[in-house]
């Protein structure tokens, strides 16, 4: 039976409707982790840390996907809500062309500065060479980067999340069997690794954009549109605790490797590498079941269906919770296995990242609850609220913690102090849906 947005929620169509966007984001996590294997097992651990440490500063650019996918989800849900498809059809249309035409010009400005940010961020040598090759080739795909980010959004705002879940399947299979062909049998290296991920990228956002340029059976189409300057700022203003959210990571996790270079030298950066990997596939958990209840939680606002806003706010904290429980418990009992797989090779490595996965694993205790929370008031519209917990969760919690704590706890202080900014994100997401609770009547 098709689920509607329209529809009351209990647990069982909540998770059937989230389900799609929820292993969507996981395999993405899984085939960057693909990546991050072949790189690290065939290559070396130069070129791993040099992918971990150029990472961030491509996710940066990719971003606005996640802006435009999430802002603009939630305005175009809205729209549908108050019963004008028409218009949200134009909305859409207008975001994806705009995304296009920044992702463009974010990939002339990536390929001029990526040496001076790198050199800048303290590469020399050959992880400095290693990270402007493999930045480079991911650079050439960014606009499709941006637009594989926003797609995944906008399935489930078109009533399709199943059909993105196919869509992101078949970009992840074809980054995992181009890796294997490139890395491991035709031995090109970390360009082959690279390549395999700019394919891969191609594929998740160029699919999407012609499945919706043709007549399709989902809720809206790509057509003809007209600049709205007020819609787009509509979208960014909602959409920008996303784009701080993913921003602020990735600014951190500049930090964080700067702090390891300081504190452990390469094998710490490769170290953290080994846990932002595995972070993404859990976190995806939370993301993918905020992406997917957003749309839903948009819908029933516009729509002015107060009880239902309520019910679904009270069953997705429940949800969140057993999530959380068992993100951390997988975590802890698989800190060996998992670092093993991709730095077995070297022993002192692999003590450092074991260690380091005992720590981290505490943070997914209470990491999902502030996803979710700056999720929420996204799909309410209230941007503003939105981007403060992003904010301070991702930037200014994380910061004040990686600056302080390894001075007392040295490498120990660094891999705490992301669980610390984690428990206080927490505190401020439960003020915010306290004090905000009469507003939206949730």
């Amino acid at each position: 039976m098709k689920i509607q947005l329209s529809d009351h929620f209990n647990y069982k169509k909540l998770l059937r409707f989230t389900l799609p966007s929820i292993i969507m984001l996981i395999f993405t996590s899984i085939y960057g982790v693909v990546d991050g294997f072949f790189v690290s097992n065939v290559v070396g651990k130069t070129s791993f840390a040099a992918v971990n440490f150029i990472m961030p500063f491509l996710m940066i650019l990719g971003t606005a996907g996640f802006m435009f996918g999430t802002g603009g989800g939630a305005l175009i849900a809205k729209t549908m809500g108050e019963g004008d498809n028409e218009d949200a059809n134009r909305q859409f249309s207008l975001i994806v062309y705009t995304s296009v035409i920044i992702g463009a010009m974010l990939a002339v400005a990536g390929f001029v500065f990526i040496r001076p940010i790198a050199i800048f961020l303290g590469a020399d040598g050959q992880l400095l060479e290693d990270s402007i090759i493999y930045g480079r080739i991911i650079l050439l795909a960014i606009p499709a980067y941006i637009l594989q980010y926003e797609f995944q959004c906008l399935f489930a705002t078109a009533g399709k999340p199943t059909l993105g879940l196919f869509v992101t399947i078949a970009a992840g299979v074809t980054n995992m069997a181009l890796d294997a062909l490139f890395v491991a049998v035709f031995r090109w290296g970390l360009e082959g690794a690279a390549a395999a991920t700019a394919v891969s990228q191609l594929v998740g956002g160029v699919i999407p954009l012609i499945y919706f340029a043709r007549p399709n059976t989902s809720l809206l189409r790509l057509g003809k549109t007209s600049f709205d300057g007020n819609v787009l700022k509509k979208v960014c203003i909602n959409g920008s605790s996303e784009l701080m959210s993913s921003i602020s990571m990735s600014i951190v996790s500049m930090l964080y490797n700067v702090q390891l270079l300081k504190y452990a030298g390469e094998d710490g950066v490769a170290a953290y590498g080994v846990l932002m990997y595995v972070s993404l596939v859990f976190q995806a958990v939370f993301l993918g079941y905020s992406v997917g209840t957003a749309p839903i939680i948009s819908f029933h606002y516009g729509a002015g269906n107060h009880k239902e806003l309520k019910s679904l706010l009270r069953k997705s904290l429940r949800l969140v919770g057993i999530f959380a429980v068992t993100m951390f418990a997988a975590a802890y009992v698989l800190a060996s296995p998992f670092s093993r797989i991709f730095v077995g090779y070297d022993e002192s490595l692999l003590q450092l990242t074991v260690n380091a996965f005992g720590i981290f694993s505490f943070s997914f205790l209470f990491s999902g609850f502030a996803i979710f929370g700056s999720s929420f008031f996204t799909a309410l519209n209230d941007g503003l609220i939105s981007a403060a917990i992003s904010f301070l969760r991702t930037l200014v919690f994380q910061i004040a913690a990686v600056l302080i704590f390894p001075i007392f706890w040295k490498v120990n202080g660094i891999w705490v102090s992301i669980v610390a900014a984690e428990v206080m994100a927490v505190l401020v997401t439960v003020i915010f849906l306290i004090t905000k609770q009469k507003k939206y009547n949730y």
